[in-house]
């Protein structure tokens, strides 16, 4: 108990050093705007440290361990299809994303497909980040809960809350800040964990010899499963909010592209190191509940060593905390309440707005939490839903007179249903709701494309977005004026 203190005091201090850093950024989110931009004044490499740490919360750490646990190494590609996905992200959408100026996905979507679209988008959006959120505090209250010895339902309360007053109180300059700390401290972290079970396990040889061979295979989990991983992964990248409200706090568009290669460089090792903790930990823990498999190894080493690595996931948890409840608040106002309750755009009450969103997207997934089981799949669902959106996105850029209006809207709301269904029903046939959520709004647009009237998608030539002298591609809804 008292190394478990040790551990206790280290994190606090780290989450002290953590709470200046907001409070010193507090200054510069005095509007609503700042609060969810940061000013747009960060550097390319501050971006990509940024996101790499927004994707690795204790969700994927604890997540890729646990499936790592069973499944072996091929576990990792939960993670490296993330870093995949930034560097195509980094190819196809970065520049074109900050070219639009737009901070939201929802924003960007409308300029082609009208505002119901909006709306849609935003729910949808939010629905996917607070997923998320639950998977974070599910995770984070196991590491809690192991680390103190403690209920586990109470550890998540205790994160869920803690969490949420953490987030409130600098808004984005505060969370490109603290998350590049987080970057630094989780990857470092990882790999601490990661040559302690090794070592203790008597090697990488020991290893291979206790473990079952398929354990060691690139396709351990099966094809079906990576290429889900795949598709959820670069999907989630594609169309997620506070993946393009960092973009946005880029100078310009070359450096939001250097951005997404950064992410990968911490992302791809990151997911390596996650699974061969889980693997570690088959060896030295194998009655545990697979859950447990990062937490029960970081309660099992040195105290000071402890505190470090639980200080890097518990600034993973606040980290990943922070992007969903900006991004959340962000659609929140900008979708809802600017247009319907401050049209006057009055920036008192569009502040206090953003603050106490923030607040509440914090706190409503804490029950949720409560009974969440399997983090990884879960966090898998929240991918598949912005992996629906990422197809819209694509169509958008680059073939914006794909489809109507009305079959974006529909694609939208069906992909909800229809991705939620899927999950809910256990994968009929064995086929991952990330196929579900990419077939169905292509399946809607063709349909709708097949049958549309003239006029029922704006034409490019006349979009609504700035033009860029960097971003030339003609085919982009957003390039031309």
């Amino acid at each position: 108990m008292r190394s478990a203190w040790l551990v206790v005091v280290i994190v606090i201090g780290y989450m002290l050093i953590l709470s200046a850093i907001s409070y010193l950024a507090r200054r510069s989110s005095r509007t609503a705007e700042t609060f969810a931009n940061g000013g747009r004044t960060f550097p390319a490499v501050l971006i990509g440290f940024l996101l790499a740490s927004e994707f690795i919360g204790t969700s994927a750490s604890i997540g890729t361990a646990q499936e790592a646990y069973s499944a072996g190494i091929s576990a990792a590609w939960n993670v490296v299809a993330l870093g995949l996905g930034f560097i195509l992200f980094s190819y196809l959408l970065a520049r074109r994303f900050h070219a639009l100026g737009e901070v939201t996905i929802s924003g960007a979507l409308a300029r082609v497909y009208g505002e119901r679209v909006r709306t849609a988008t935003s729910i949808i959006m939010v629905c996917a980040l607070m997923i998320v959120a639950v998977a974070v505090y599910a995770s984070g209250g196991a590491i809690l809960s192991s680390l103190l010895d403690i209920n586990k339902s109470l550890a998540i309360i205790l994160v869920g809350l803690l969490a949420t007053v953490y987030v409130s109180i600098g808004g984005m300059r505060s969370v490109v800040y603290t998350n590049v700390l987080h970057a630094i401290v989780k990857l470092t972290g990882i790999i601490v964990l990661a040559v302690i079970g090794t070592h203790r396990v008597g090697g990488l040889g020991e290893l291979r010899a206790a473990l079952p061979a398929h354990m060691f295979t690139i396709a351990g989990v099966g094809w079906s499963q990576i290429f889900a991983w795949l598709i959820a992964g670069i999907g989630a990248i594609f169309a997620t909010q506070y993946v393009v409200q960092a973009i946005t706090t880029v100078e310009k568009s070359s450096k939001a592209k250097q951005a997404g290669f950064y992410s990968t460089l911490i992302l791809i090792p990151y997911g390596v190191f996650a699974a061969l903790v889980g693997m570690c930990s088959a060896v030295l823990y194998p009655k545990i509940d697979s859950i447990g498999a990062l937490p029960v190894l970081a309660a099992d080493i040195p105290p000071v060593l402890g505190g470090f690595v639980v200080s890097g996931l518990a600034g993973a948890m606040f980290g990943t905390i922070a992007a969903l409840t900006i991004g959340c608040s962000t659609l929140l106002l900008k979708d809802f309440y600017q247009p319907y309750f401050n049209r006057e755009r009055v920036e008192r009450k569009d502040l206090l707005f953003i603050r106490t969103a923030t607040v509440v997207t914090g706190v409503i997934p804490i029950s949720l939490a409560l009974v969440a089981s399997d983090v990884l799949s879960v966090t898998f669902l929240a991918k598949s839903l912005r992996a629906s959106l990422a197809v819209l996105i694509l169509l958008m850029f680059f073939r914006p007179t794909y489809g109507t209006r009305n079959g974006a809207l529909v694609s939208i709301l069906a992909s909800l249903v229809t991705t939620i269904g899927w999950f809910l029903a256990g994968d009929p046939f064995g086929m991952d709701n990330a196929y579900v959520a990419v077939a169905t709004p292509l399946v809607i647009m063709t349909a709708f494309q097949l049958f549309k009237k003239r006029g029922d998608v704006a034409d490019p030539a006349t979009s609504r977005s700035p033009q860029e002298d960097d971003v030339t591609a003609p085919d982009s809804a957003v390039a031309t004026n």
